[in-house]
């Protein structure tokens, strides 16, 4: 038992910061470019911050990413409170809301790459805790990469269906944001439900898989491009 606890122990910790800062910074992000583009709502509330406290979410930030570490899964994501916005306030609505929306994912990418970036000084760590701090770096390097490529798909209520919401022609993006009462349940079973009865039936159908796993990794090259290590 003492042993399992100690793995768990460890595992968190490795794990904790990346999802926290991974979540804090989208949110904030998303409230950040709100604000500059003439919505205060989310500041007002105090959602324009870098404290993990006012993003928390009991599901999606910790019961959720917990889950998925308990069982194995070979993929990690979570997510924090949804930032209030609204949309009337934006000086102009549909150019700001791809904006808006952008800037999450946007973070994303940026603290991907600040991760990157970190691996360089690893050499300057104290040998003792090299492991803990690499490991923290790569997952944090992991995370946002699959959070932001997550987020862009164009689905709603993910960033990537408000973005395609406010290019498409105003009947298409009507249609289009009517999706989004389903967006999660769609979601649940693109993720977990259709993996799940492939499995059953001895097909291959993780989903999330090709539409996320794939395009990160490509994502991935680029960023440690971009960072000196490839």
């Amino acid at each position: 038992m003492t042993e399992i606890l100690s793995e768990i122990a460890v595992t968190l910790s490795v794990w904790v910061l990346p999802v926290l800062l991974a979540v804090t910074l989208h949110e904030a992000a998303h409230g950040y470019a709100a604000w500059l583009c003439g919505d205060d709502t989310a500041q007002s509330r105090g959602r324009v911050t870098l404290n993990p406290l006012a993003h928390i979410d009991r599901f999606g930030t910790v019961l959720l990413p917990g889950l998925l570490l308990a069982v194995q899964a070979p993929f990690l994501f979570g997510y924090a409170k949804p930032v209030p916005i609204n949309v009337a306030r934006l000086r102009n609505p549909r150019r700001d809301m791809v904006v808006v929306a952008a800037a999450g994912p946007g973070a994303n990418i940026v603290l991907a790459l600040a991760a990157a970036l970190l691996l360089h000084v690893l050499a300057w760590v104290p040998e003792a805790a090299t492991t803990w701090v690499g490991q923290n770096l790569l997952n944090l390097f992991r995370l946002n990469l699959i959070l932001a490529v997550f987020n862009l798909l164009p689905i709603p209520p993910l960033d990537g269906g408000r973005i395609l919401t406010s290019l498409l022609p105003y009947p298409a993006a009507i249609r289009l944001a009517a999706m989004e009462r389903y967006g999660l349940v769609l979601l649940v079973g693109l993720i977990f439900l259709l993996p799940f009865v492939g499995n059953q039936l001895g097909f291959q159908l993780n989903v999330f898989a090709w539409l996320v796993g794939m395009p990160a990794e490509w994502l991935a090259r680029l960023v440690l491009t971009v960072a000196g290590h490839l």
